[in-house]
């Protein structure tokens, strides 16, 4: 298949380019504090259409740095970057937005109320009361992503579940970093993807703590670039993701709908 073939080659020898590739920069909206929020699409219009978002927390943003390099990779790859979903937490040095919000707590899945303002863990008054998560959902939604990426800290370790594990998995081996198999938190941007786009991944990577070097970097942009190329080649023509890939040594082969529902414990994202 011609286009994973360039796609695969770029990704293995100079898919990270200092020079800008053709981009258009479309603002999606406003942030609580009147801060635009901004999506920039690059590569291919034909290509797997992948979804990045630099940062939701405003102080776990090592990601945006993954994010503008992306805009500037040269792939046939169509790829849409959320630089920065929550600029009022980022410019305030908070987790939260500026209305005291966990963003990543405030979509609708299995959402769960309660606590005030400020809490860490806030989820809002309600699901999607917040200007910045309804941006987020109406991008997914007018754009149907095969794969969407949120970039987090500061636990070092690609983390996803159900119909997203053998994405995060191959993430997770390309990128060099520990897989961890969780169930979705309640309210979170992964929980609500994962159960209205069927056909789509959602995963978070929880980058390390403090900002990246610049061969981290690479290390994440390359590891987006051989996603999106091993989507495409598992697509092929049905539009649905068989998966077939070799991880670790071993050939395995399966086909994901929606995963069934376990409750979890463990670390928050």
């Amino acid at each position: 298949m011609a286009l994973v073939s360039v796609l695969v080659v770029s990704v293995l020898g100079s898919a990270y380019a200092g020079h800008g590739a053709a981009s258009d920069s479309l603002q999606l909206g406003r942030s609580e504090d009147g801060r635009p929020i901004v999506a920039v699409r690059v590569g291919d219009p034909r290509g797997t259409r992948v979804l990045v978002v630099g940062c939701i927390h405003g102080s776990e943003c090592a990601g945006i740095a993954v994010a503008r390099a992306l805009e500037h990779v040269h792939a046939h790859v169509d790829l849409w970057i959320v630089p920065n979903l929550n600029p009022d937490g980022y410019a305030r040095g908070t987790r939260q937005n500026g209305r005291g919000v966990d963003l990543n707590a405030n979509w609708s899945s299995q959402w769960q109320g309660g606590g005030r303002p400020w809490d860490v863990y806030y989820p809002g008054p309600r699901p999607f009361s917040e200007r910045e998560t309804r941006i987020a959902r109406n991008l997914i939604l007018r754009i149907r992503p095969r794969a969407t990426i949120w970039f987090h800290q500061h636990m070092n370790l690609v983390w996803a579940w159900g119909p997203s594990s053998r994405a995060g998995r191959i993430y997770a081996r390309v990128a060099g970093m520990r897989f961890y198999q969780r169930h979705w938190l309640p309210g979170t941007a992964t929980n609500w993807q994962n159960h209205h786009l069927p056909r789509s991944s959602s995963f978070t990577v929880e980058l390390p703590a403090g900002s990246l070097s610049a061969q981290q970097v690479r290390r994440q942009v390359r590891a987006v670039l051989r996603l999106a190329a091993i989507i495409a080649r598992a697509a092929g023509r049905t539009g649905r993701i068989a998966w077939s890939q070799v991880i670790s040594g071993v050939l395995v082969t399966a086909t994901f709908g929606p995963g069934q529902m376990e409750r979890r414990t463990g670390a928050r994202q």
